[in-house]
């Protein structure tokens, strides 16, 4: 049974950092894409960024490109989330999600993932 599970949210000022964990298990991990989404409430789930299976390829929404980074550890089983310059937009549920992976092309849409976290809250304060 696979299981993701986010970690490391939190409370942050307004320009803080802060990094997300995803550790991964019942998959093999190294076979996957992994994604990064966020939710505000009243909003839908959007996408923040994506890595593939290797970590070769990644991409980011706009409103995060230069502020955040996607990153793998397949060894031990963890993505993370690097996020910057953090602002109170930025405050939202944070997930993880895979799918398996189909070469080098990373997915942006929810749709696209097949197995998805619980969520860790991170919120942002002005």
């Amino acid at each position: 049974q696979v299981h993701l599970v986010e970690s490391g949210g939190g409370l942050v000022q307004s320009g803080g950092s802060l990094r997300v964990a995803c550790a991964a298990s019942g998959h093999t991990f190294a076979t996957y894409d992994m994604g990064w989404f966020r939710q505000a409430p009243g909003n839908e789930r959007e996408f923040v960024a994506a890595i593939s299976w290797r970590g070769g390829s990644t991409n980011y929404a706009d409103s995060v490109k230069g502020r955040f980074t996607i990153s793998r550890d397949n060894a031990k089983n963890i993505g993370y989330l690097q996020m910057n310059s953090l602002q109170p937009e930025d405050t939202a549920v944070y997930y993880c999600a895979t799918r398996y992976s189909s070469g080098t092309y990373v997915y942006t849409n929810n749709n696209d993932y097949n197995y998805w976290g619980q969520g860790t809250q991170v919120t942002v304060s002005s």
